[in-house]
């Protein structure tokens, strides 16, 4: 479970050339940003110590997760809203979850391209 400790303490939203992200424009945002991407660790976090958790309960995570970013997403660009993402792709791995169920593309796109 270091891992998940590993995630939540190191910094995040900051400028990342091999993602091309050039950190979270408005300061004021990192903070909390920050806190949303940490309660979702511990969501994630929770579920991996009950040991036999699917991945429905991950993606349900991801949705319910996702869905604090709600009050905010006007004030997310592009950049922000991939870096968020790519932060839930991170807590992924950490689990082997393959798929977000679409609620990633959700999140970024208003839609699930995958599905027609």
């Amino acid at each position: 479970m270091t891992k998940f400790e590993e995630f939540k303490n190191k910094e995040k939203f900051l400028q990342d050339d091999e993602l091309f992200y050039p950190g979270v424009g408005d300061p004021k945002l990192k903070p909390i940003l920050t806190e949303k991407i940490n309660l979702s660790a511990n969501d994630f976090q929770e579920l991996a110590d009950k040991g036999i958790a699917t991945d429905k309960e991950y993606q349900d995570a991801i949705k319910m997760g996702l869905y604090r970013f709600s009050d905010i997403y006007l004030d997310l660009d592009t950049e922000n809203r991939e870096r968020i993402c790519s932060y839930y792709e991170e807590l992924m791995d950490i689990v082997g979850v393959e798929s977000s169920g679409g609620h990633l593309n959700n999140f970024m796109y208003g839609f699930d391209p995958t599905k027609k």
